[in-house]
């Protein structure tokens, strides 16, 4: 993936997944779950391809591998657990964090998410919710329901949930501040702080 900011794609970011080890070891160990609706998101995408269009020589360290996946009829916490401790006996080491949206409304203090898409569109910064598996074919299917603009801009703005409700605009403008990726990615320009 060159640094053009707006001109890359979604298949540019499948072909960088595809070519890292890592990556693809964790997404065959994800679909080994075999849960609904399950992806890898977050810092996963993220941090990767702002990585690559930095052109650094090694990854960012993830905090978390964050595996989401939907399912209303399981919302067994203990059940997340378990299938954490799974994936460490597949890929020991790796901070696997595990959570099916349908149960986090509760955490996040949201009414029920009805699909992935709609917990998805729930998270405070528009370049977070995009995530990535395998499919029966292991082709690498991307969801972005907020798009990849942003991530490709080397752009970071609240999204639209999160600047209509106070108290998660103001989560958000904490966790940019904490964060600091324009720190990290020095590209990178946060906005709505």
């Amino acid at each position: 993936m060159a640094d053009r900011p707006g001109r890359q794609s979604a298949e540019d970011i499948v072909t960088l997944l595809r070519r890292s080890s890592f990556h693809m070891d964790a997404l065959r160990a994800v679909k080994s779950l075999n849960l609904p609706d399950c992806w890898i998101g977050a810092g996963f995408v993220r941090n990767y391809v702002w990585d690559n269009m930095h052109a650094f020589p090694h990854m960012t360290p993830l905090n978390d591998i964050d595996v989401i996946y939907y399912d209303a009829a399981n919302q067994n916490e203990p059940f997340e657990k378990a299938q954490e401790q799974h994936l460490l006996t597949l890929m020991p080491g790796q901070p696997w964090s595990v959570k099916n949206q349908a149960r986090m409304h509760i955490k996040n203090g949201d009414r029920p998410y009805t699909s992935m898409d709609d917990a998805l569109c729930h998270w405070c910064e528009t370049v977070t919710p995009i995530a990535a598996r395998l499919d029966d074919d292991d082709t690498i299917l991307l969801k972005a329901p907020l798009g990849l603009d942003d991530l490709l801009s080397y752009r970071c703005h609240a999204t639209p949930f999160a600047r209509a409700n106070p108290s998660k605009l103001s989560a958000y403008k904490n966790r940019m501040k904490e964060k600091k990726w324009w720190e990290l990615w020095p590209k990178v320009t946060v906005h709505d702080l």
